[in-house]
Parts: C-alpha cells; structure tokens; sequence
C-alpha cells in the first residue's frame, strides 16, 4: 500500500495532515504502507513519524530537520565540505556584542557583508550591511524580534555577482538550472520576486559546474526535493561555484508555473516508487 500525504498526489490511501500533528489513525496507516509520499509543507513531528515506520519515504527531509533554518544550512556546508562564502553565526544580538563590544571596532568580516536572519525567504529577512551604523541597525531589529521569540542570524561575506545568482532543483531524479539575474543597479539579490528575469540558457558551461556541485552535495545529503541558490566570485577568472543555501520551498516561475512543476513531481514520485518497490506502472 502507497500512503500519499500529499494533496495533488494520488495513492492506495490519501491523507490530509494540513496545520496539525500525525495522530494515531496516520501512525497505523504509515506502519501497514510499503511507501509513504509527504508534502512541501511537512511538519516535523509527520517526517519522523513516517521515516521512523517506514522503509521507503520520499522526500527525503533528515537534513531539513537535522540542520534548521540558515544557521543549520551553514553548520551542514562545514560538516559536508561544502565550498560556501565565509559566514559567523549568532545565536543573538547579545552574543554579537560581547564578542565585538558596543562599537564593533574588531568585526572580521570585510565590508559590505550579508545579515541573514535565521528565517525567511525571497530575501525578506537579507540586508546588505555597508557600514557599522547599518549593523548597528539590524541588530537593533535582531533584538525586537528575540522579545518576541525569534532568535539567532549569520553574517556572511559579500561575494559581488554582477547581480546573477543560479537556481539548481531538484525534483527526485530531474535536476533544473537557470539564472536569476537582477536588472536594478539598486539591488544585490538576485531574486524573481524583486524584479529579477530568468535565463535559462547562457553560460551552459558554468551552469553544469554547478549542476555537478549539487549532485554531488545530494550525493552527500540525499536531498530530493529542494532548490539551491549558487553563485560565482565574479572577482575571479575560472571561479568554482559556492552554495549560498537551500529552499525547502521554492519559487515556480523558472519550472514553467505549478501546474509543470506538478507535472515533474509526479512523474518522479512515480519513478522513484518504481525504483524503490520494483513496481511496473
């Protein structure tokens, strides 16, 4: 028996497990199911479940959970030997001013660095720090969001692009690149949603170097199901590729609206059931 949480994914048995925890009548399902297919948005508590009772469980989420937010995406680089820009983490505001005082006279980081929040993403928690008066204001903001709960950011070297960045996905086998490349002189990300237009053609060279670095961080990971943002030093000639970080969600627009990318992931969930239960469809 197939077991599909997911909405747009047909199985011998479909669950909904939007906005709550698995219960015991998806916990006997999950133990009777030679497969269990989960969706992007799967809560913690429903991945062990499912990985814990069951052999074969796609997507495959250890990392996502293992490694949180953008602090952990960093601490797995390290672990895995991931070529990154250089990055200190934080666990708050506090921490970072008793290591640099009031004043930040010894910060390390050469400016302009990056302030990423924890959490987020489209760019909404980035800024772009050019000077101690605008990490002083961040902080500033990094304190007001710890009274409410949420904690801890990373400081990133600022690695100029020319304002192109590459998406690589991956869907189970299928793997897609484009680059993202920001028009506006005003801006340093390279995203869809700020106005940046995609190009899936140029630098085929340079894409598959990159493509290569990401099969081989899956290889590492067994990530199936995400997409990851690469860049290239444009400082230097023949620059190798560095992992800026991973997106559990991620924007459609390059795969040709939901409706294709629905259309891919079906295809490889029912490959990677195929594969896997030794299954003819």
């Amino acid at each position: 028996m197939i077991v599909s949480f997911h909405p747009l994914f047909v199985a011998d048995k479909n669950i909904i497990c939007a906005g709550r925890d698995p219960n015991a009548d998806d916990f006997a399902a999950i133990k009777a199911a030679a497969a269990v297919i989960l969706p992007q948005g799967c809560r913690q508590s429903l991945y062990e479940m499912a990985a814990a009772n069951c052999q074969h469980v796609f997507p495959n989420y250890r990392v996502r959970f293992d490694f949180p937010g953008k602090i952990g995406q960093i601490r797995l680089f390290r672990e895995t030997g991931t070529a990154h820009p250089p990055a200190e983490l934080y666990p708050s505001a506090a921490e970072f001013k008793k290591q640099y005082g009031e004043t930040f006279a010894d910060f390390s980081l050469r400016l302009p660095c990056v302030f990423k929040f924890d959490w987020g993403g489209e760019g909404e928690t980035v800024h772009l720090i050019n000077s101690r008066n605008d990490l002083k204001q961040v902080l500033t903001k990094a304190t007001v969001f710890e009274n409410s709960g949420q904690r801890g950011f990373l400081l990133q070297q600022y690695v100029p692009t020319n304002g192109k960045t590459l998406r690589v996905i991956i869907i189970g086998r299928a793997m897609i690149s484009y680059w993202r490349i920001q028009q506006s002189s005003d801006g340093f990300m390279s995203s869809v949603s700020r106005g940046a237009q995609i190009d899936a053609a140029s630098q085929p060279e340079l894409q598959n170097t990159a493509r290569l670095f990401i099969h081989d961080f899956c290889a590492k990971t067994a990530i199936d199901l995400a997409g990851f943002d690469v860049i290239f030093p444009a400082e230097k000639a023949n620059s190798q590729p560095l992992l800026l970080e991973i997106n559990y969600f991620f924007g459609r627009k390059g795969l040709g609206g939901s409706a294709a990318y629905y259309e891919i992931l079906k295809k490889e969930i029912n490959a990677w059931l195929s594969k896997t239960l030794n299954r003819q469809d």
